[in-house]
């Protein structure tokens, strides 16, 4: 009754539909270092993620202000995709940058990350939480002034020698790694997507640990 008063007065819904639309729109950052050196290296797991994700949907990235942008709809929502180009320490400038020019609420915000805590091909998702060492995460919660933000993280396991942890995560994934790897992306990329459909909470219980 009220907007149809509102609307015989001339009064606009525009603030009312901004609202709406900007709970339908995602920003989902894949961490990674950027150039040839770094591509198949483990701690490159969140732009391989968000390239296998593209490839799947036939879509492209564009090199733009701070990284590498590039946008899937599903059943409504949209899906902003970005690998930040800012190398890994400073990747919460991209993503403090690329929320606030996209309008995205801090809770549509899905950071996907490598963790050596979880074996090999792990998933966990959180709303919250430290940055467990993580530099990308570290600059992350200092640009955004917040733990409380989601973030997938993706088990890298931690098979490395004593003071080997920079060489190992660095590092190209092994044979092994390799041939797991497809099934592994194939369920990230799902995980994403029913982040953005489903919500939060119930996309943890269905793939945490799975």
């Amino acid at each position: 009754m009220w907007k149809a008063i509102k609307k015989w007065l001339g009064f606009s819904n525009k603030t009312e539909l901004k609202e709406e639309d900007k709970m339908k729109k995602f920003l989902i950052v894949g961490l990674g270092n950027i150039g040839e050196k770094y591509a198949n290296t483990r701690h490159n797991i969140g732009f391989k993620i968000l390239d296998y994700l593209a490839e799947t949907n036939d879509i492209t990235f564009e090199t733009v202000k701070l990284g590498d942008i590039s946008s899937l709809k599903i059943k409504g929502r949209t899906l902003v995709l970005l690998k930040p180009s800012t190398f890994m320490n400073l990747s919460g400038k991209a993503i403090k940058y690329w929320l606030e020019k996209e309008n995205i609420p801090l809770e549509n915000l899905l950071v996907i990350t490598d963790d050596l805590n979880l074996p090999f091909g792990s998933l966990r998702l959180k709303t919250k939480g430290s940055d467990g060492g993580h530099n990308g995460l570290k600059d992350t919660q200092d640009k955004l002034q917040t733990t409380k933000y989601n973030r997938f993280r993706f088990g890298i396991s931690d098979e490395f020698s004593k003071g080997r942890q920079v060489d190992y995560v660095l590092g190209e994934w092994n044979e092994d790694e390799n041939s797991k790897l497809k099934e592994r992306l194939k369920i990230s990329a799902e995980l994403i997507k029913s982040f953005a459909l489903a919500g939060v909470n119930t996309t943890m219980n269905q793939f945490n640990g799975k």
